[in-house]
């Protein structure tokens, strides 16, 4: 790969420009561009704000203009190639007259493939690969559902030392601290899904809204899924009119993920109870884990998991620790928890 330190530098800053706080987590990329001019000073930049709006490319060639003639576009993402609510980025590229383009990952999603080609077509240089690493963990769940055509999984679990995600009477408020409870809330938000099970509606009755720290919902909330074939009582709360709310009329994870990526889902946040967590960890379909547990003893009550399958230790589920938080104590009375952050091994994602 043949770059400039002014190239390098301009990838950087449109990774940033693609990371602009408020830019919705889906159903499209983030992605943002720097065009340079060729004494490697800035012309203009760009970044895509969501679906429906100008492409990261086309808003900066809208605030270039003429002076985007003979400039080389840095690009965090592959320029798309196809016509959807905005046109092709390959070819307004090479109308605007840019004459080279770097560009950071390659575009996998098969409907928008093909831009680096088109622009090899025209006589425009290219260049890809600057960055590919940063570029794919700013999208990685958009990256993941693209490349493996389903929804990325993170399983969420609050459990006690022992084990348990609520008690012989069936309380489970609250296994974790608020401290917890808050960060549970801050990884929400980062997912365009929340899903249970029926029983967990049923039983806990829960909001699964997004809300800040004075337990208040946020203007945007992602999608309720509720799977399962129970019929529930229509006065649960999530059918009120907080968040939109789907029913996945089926006990099977893969068809429940070919549903939700029907529309256009990414990220699945899994809360259920822990029968549906080993159902997914059964069928190899969690991506992620984060538990939180709390120094507390039950001794009986509701296992967080349910049956793996597994009668001996050598074959227990052992996901690899990628991070350990300690979260402090928020309030009277309360003691810290601790977050584990996973991620399953490869064998465990291909069971």
């Amino acid at each position: 790969m043949t770059v400039s330190g002014a190239e390098r530098g301009a990838m950087r800053r449109a990774l940033e420009l693609a990371a602009t706080p408020g830019v919705p987590l889906g159903p499209n990329p983030r992605v943002g561009c720097v065009l340079l001019a060729d004494d490697g000073t800035t012309v203009a930049e760009g970044h895509h704000r969501g679906a429906g709006t100008a492409h990261a490319e086309a808003d900066a060639l809208a605030r270039a203009g003429e002076r985007a003639r003979g400039t080389t576009a840095v690009v965090t993402l592959e320029p798309c190639n196809h016509t959807g609510r905005t046109g092709p980025c390959a070819r307004a590229l090479v109308e605007a007259g840019v004459r080279r383009v770097v560009f950071a990952q390659a575009d996998t999603n098969p409907v928008a493939v093909g831009g680096a080609d088109t622009l090899r077509a025209a006589g425009i240089e290219v260049e890809q690969g600057l960055l590919a690493d940063e570029a794919r963990a700013l999208n990685r769940t958009w990256t993941f559902a693209v490349e493996h055509g389903r929804p990325f999984v993170t399983w969420k679990l609050a459990t006690t030392l022992d084990g348990r995600s609520a008690a012989a009477d069936g309380t489970s408020r609250w296994v974790s601290g608020r401290a917890a409870r808050l960060d549970t809330h801050r990884l929400r938000a980062r997912a365009d899904t929340m899903l249970v099970g029926t029983a967990t509606v049923a039983v806990d009755d829960p909001a699964l809204t997004v809300r800040d720290e004075h337990d208040v919902p946020l203007p945007h909330q992602p999608l309720r899924a509720v799977m399962g074939l129970r019929d529930l009582a229509p006065d649960r709360r999530v059918f009120d009119d907080r968040a939109e709310t789907v029913l996945l009329r089926t006990r099977d994870p893969h068809e429940a993920l070919a549903q939700l990526r029907a529309r256009d889902r990414q990220h699945v946040f899994l809360e259920g109870g822990p029968t549906l967590a080993a159902a997914f960890l059964r069928a190899g379909l969690v991506d992620e884990v984060v538990a939180y547990v709390a120094p507390a003893m039950l001794g009986a009550g509701l296992p967080a998991v349910g049956d793996l399958g597994i009668s001996t230790i050598a074959d227990a589920f052992r996901p690899t620790v990628t991070d350990v938080t300690v979260l402090g104590a928020d309030g009277p009375g309360e003691q810290p928890n601790v977050r584990f952050t996973m991620t399953p091994h490869r064998d465990s994602e291909e069971r």
